[in-house]
């Protein structure tokens, strides 16, 4: 039987354990909520009503949403409804994102935060807003190009994963980083990066997309290291700022998202968790502030696991960047 030490030193080993854990939970789970599920998984909390009568913001033109026809619903989200619209006189398609003036006000801050950044963005590899939509009522609507696949997540679960070769990956690698290198370069970091916030077309074309969490950084030492996101994508710094920031840069969280990006399209789950385990906010930093930096399986290519490999460091300072990475050889691949 235990000795009376022995009970005492564990319940007070147990008792520091919980303190701590309760600590942490003060200081970050109000911030560390996963996200809610992806608008093709959830019922809208509005009803989905085609817009009408909104006005243009961005130009002098006169073209508002009656112009566009709706074909379809394509999903629900938090407070709107995205729809897949048909210009009536040109038959030109597009995908009409719709908020909703009593939707959630984070909801609403995000929406506004989206709509700056697109504004400023003009790139092949970042998703392209053609026109945003204001009525008097509130509701708020973003005209953005149609990708008529869908996300890279939908791709992945409607193939098994088996697209996602090596090859491939080394495709949709390039063009991400692309799409980095542009957002960083102008001082614009995602701080979402994962196969739902990638959109693809039938050429294989990938554009980022969701920018509701990212951020602009006016000043050049501006701190980005709040809790926004989805945890399942968050580098170690962002869970941990105390005992990985040292080296911080915010950029580089992005480079460790889209490290998991690739790891889970090839290899057809969620790499930080067995497979079908639904990630949950403990589990989650335990497995990334506290386990070894997830790897590639046996069987692939040097070039692969080494690129991988400069994503997915703990330490925020020994990532390479995303113009680094584009000079990577596996992202030099030929691509046919």
């Amino acid at each position: 039987m235990p000795s009376f030490s022995l009970l005492a030193f564990a319940f007070l080993t147990l008792h520091f354990i919980f303190d701590h854990m309760a600590l942490v939970r003060e200081r970050r789970q109000s911030k560390l909520g996963l996200r809610l599920p992806e608008i093709s998984d959830r019922r809208t909390r509005f009803p989905p009503t085609a817009p009408q009568q909104l006005k243009n913001t961005t130009n002098a033109s006169t073209t508002s949403v009656a112009d566009y026809e709706t074909v379809q619903v394509l999903g629900h989200g938090n407070g709107g409804t995205v729809y897949k619209v048909v210009h009536k006189k040109t038959s030109n398609v597009f995908a009409l994102k719709v908020v909703h003036a009593n939707s959630d006000p984070v909801m609403r801050r995000q929406i506004f935060r989206e709509m700056e950044i697109l504004r400023r963005t003009d790139s092949p590899f970042v998703v392209k807003c053609h026109d945003i939509f204001e009525k008097p009522g509130g509701d708020i609507a973003i005209l953005m190009e149609y990708m008529d696949v869908g996300t890279l997540d939908s791709l992945s679960k409607n193939t098994d994963g088996g697209i996602f070769t090596e090859h491939t990956l080394a495709n949709v690698a390039r063009q991400i980083l692309n799409g980095l290198n542009y957002l960083h370069t102008h001082k614009i970091i995602h701080r979402d990066i994962k196969p739902a916030n990638l959109l693809v077309n039938k050429n294989m074309d990938v554009k980022i997309a969701d920018f509701g969490v990212s951020k602009i950084m006016y000043r050049t030492l501006e701190a980005c290291n709040s809790y926004v996101g989805t945890c399942a994508y968050m580098s170690p710094e962002r869970f941990d700022p105390d005992s990985y920031g040292a080296n911080y840069n915010g950029y580089s969280g992005d480079i460790w998202s889209l490290g998991l990006t690739m790891l889970e399209l090839y290899m057809g789950h969620f790499p930080l968790l067995p497979a079908g385990q639904k990630p949950d906010w403990a589990a989650l930093m335990c497995a990334i502030c506290f386990g070894e930096a997830p790897s590639l399986p046996e069987g692939v290519s040097e070039e692969f696991r080494s690129f991988i490999e400069c994503c997915l460091q703990k330490d925020s300072g020994k990532r390479w960047t995303a113009s680094q990475l584009l000079s990577h050889p596996f992202c030099r691949q030929p691509e046919n």
